[in-house]
């Protein structure tokens, strides 16, 4: 098809579509010098719960991989560089009747585009409270959860994902919402709500990393085509998160199987230029990439010595950044 003639039947660009992380990732970092790439987590058979109640009266928890702000933690604010010391590496809770203070300057969101000022992007509790009072759901679970961004497969799936499940069973959910915000998040919640379906909870990740989350197999994706950190909705504006969500619930009601994944109608803009930026080896200089390893060697050595520091459980892998 000619440039013409895409543009007489009113085609969309080819690059305007989902951003297909795992090979960007991949190439991005053996430009680095990093050499054999990650292995994702992969699954050929995917557990399936339906939801055991009707949605009115279904009691419905949160699982983010957004970390609570700690003051002595460097610098947290939007839009901030990469911050390691930012990360957690256990399960935590918080208590839904508050407005927590969530950032994600620990994750590799996408910095060139998300704003990271706006809890309501990355995380739905504003929403839920709007649709139950509306009466579209049962119940707001008392705590929510947050998930840690594991490079560690074994150690999700060891570790973090069935304390997970023990703190959403002890919480009585029917259901979980996960919304992950880098490309390591989106393997860790898909990694999680296996668990919780094949335990009896049904779930639903909203996610931006449609091919991570469907290489991995899970049962439900409400996938929006924004940027990186921005999978509740767009960024101070209520009705696309609203939206985002509304999409989520009818997805836990409706969906007749596994690997069943519905794409938001919004557009983050007009054009989809945004989608080249992302971890794009071809878009850096050879001076950038010296930069971006030092700056990634360093990181990873801050994890480390945070993770030995606390006592966390890990393993060494050194691709993606998370």
């Amino acid at each position: 098809m000619t440039p013409e003639a895409s543009k007489e039947f009113g085609f969309a660009p080819d690059l305007d579509a989902p951003i297909p992380y795992l090979q960007r990732i991949r190439s991005y970092y053996q430009g680095l010098g990093y050499g054999a790439p990650y292995a994702w987590a992969h699954y050929a058979q995917v557990p399936f719960q339906p939801l055991n109640q009707t949605l009115s009266r279904a009691r419905i928890g949160v699982i983010t991989t957004a970390a609570p702000y700690q003051a002595d933690r460097g610098d947290q604010r939007p839009g901030a560089p990469y911050n390691a010391a930012a990360k957690f590496y256990q399960v935590y809770s918080g208590d839904t009747a508050t407005d927590p203070d969530l950032r994600i300057t620990h994750v590799a969101i996408d910095r060139t585009h998300t704003r990271g000022d706006d809890l309501g992007a990355y995380f739905p509790l504003a929403a839920l409270r709007r649709a139950l009072a509306q009466g579209r759901i049962g119940a707001i679970a008392e705590r929510y959860h947050g998930l840690p961004t594991n490079r560690s497969q074994r150690v999700t799936l060891e570790v973090d994902a069935p304390e997970l499940l023990a703190r959403c069973q002890a919480d009585a959910i029917d259901a979980a919402i996960l919304v992950p915000n880098c490309p390591i998040c989106h393997q860790s919640v898909s990694l999680a709500a296996r668990l919780l379906e094949s335990h009896g909870i049904a779930t639903v990740i909203m996610g931006c990393a449609k091919d991570i989350v469907e290489y991995v197999g899970v049962p439900r994706l409400m996938f929006s085509d924004f940027p990186l950190g921005n999978a509740a909705g767009r960024p101070h504006d209520p009705s696309s998160q609203d939206l985002t969500l509304e999409l989520a619930l009818r997805l836990l009601e409706a969906a007749p199987a596994a690997r069943t994944t519905v794409q938001s109608p919004l557009r983050w803009s007009d054009s989809p230029e945004w989608k080249l930026d992302y971890s794009n080896i071809e878009r850096l200089s050879p001076q950038d990439i010296e930069e971006r390893r030092r700056e990634f060697d360093l990181a990873k050595e801050q994890a480390r010595q945070i993770r030995q520091a606390e006592g966390s459980r890990t393993e060494p892998e050194a691709r993606p950044g998370a």
